[in-house]
């Protein structure tokens, strides 16, 4: 069965791999950091009363969320040099994971916020903070040691869907397995190798959700015994 699958070939396009990765990993830690901002600004949005805030960040949450990514990344692509912004592809897909993973990270944050409970709101208005005063001193230290886990499992999501800016020919992993798949003629070596790098991947994200989960105390260490 194996062959015909060529590991010399695969070991040949390591150091492709290997760029891929890297690319990987870091574009995914800018979205990430983007995903943030967007999801602090629009779960505070979410959370007033008044409708001039509330009503255009659900907007946008149920859009992005109704909406395939892939239909938004070429909205961005092909859609923003018609209006005008010419953009490097490279941050067409960061914006694109950004403004994607930020609505549900945007959720994710507001659930924390609500799981705060609403003594210590009042506690914080009757000692006379402010509304931004409350959100950093009181309510967003406590929401994102609930949400970290949850966070860390939207990254996960965030890393693999890094791989659709192989379609505006970023040079990421996914792209990495494509490059090899076209030039030798050898699919199956380059996508096994794409998936092999991805679990790797999945993995790390997955241990530091664990760990993460332990050290804050939101699930028992196991026994040694």
């Amino acid at each position: 069965m194996l062959e015909n699958f060529s590991f010399r070939t695969i070991v040949e396009y390591l150091p492709l791999f290997g760029q891929g990765l890297v690319t990987t990993v870091w574009l995914s830690l800018i979205s990430f950091a983007g995903a943030l901002a967007v999801g602090i600004v629009l779960s505070a949005m979410n959370l007033q009363r008044g409708w001039l805030f509330r009503v255009p960040a659900k907007a946008y949450i149920d859009a992005v969320r109704a909406t395939p990514l892939l239909a938004q990344l070429y909205f961005l692509y092909f859609g923003l040099p018609r209006l005008g912004f010419v953009l490097p592809e490279l941050v067409v897909g960061i914006l694109a994971l950004s403004l994607n993973s930020g609505a549900y990270v945007a959720e994710i944050i507001r659930a924390g916020i609500l799981s705060i409970p609403r003594g210590q709101v009042e506690a914080g208005v009757a000692s006379g903070m402010t509304y931004v005063q409350r959100m950093r001193l009181v309510i967003l230290p406590q929401a994102f040691k609930v949400t970290i886990p949850p966070l860390l499992g939207q990254a996960i999501v965030l890393v693999k869907d890094s791989a659709l800016l192989s379609l505006i020919s970023v040079a990421e992993l996914t792209r990495a397995g494509q490059l090899l798949a076209s030039d030798r003629f050898m699919p199956a070596e380059g996508f096994i190798t794409i998936a092999a790098f991805y679990l790797l991947l999945y993995y790390c994200l997955k241990g530091l959700a664990a760990l993460s989960g332990r050290w804050l105390g939101l699930q028992p260490a196991r026994s040694s015994t």
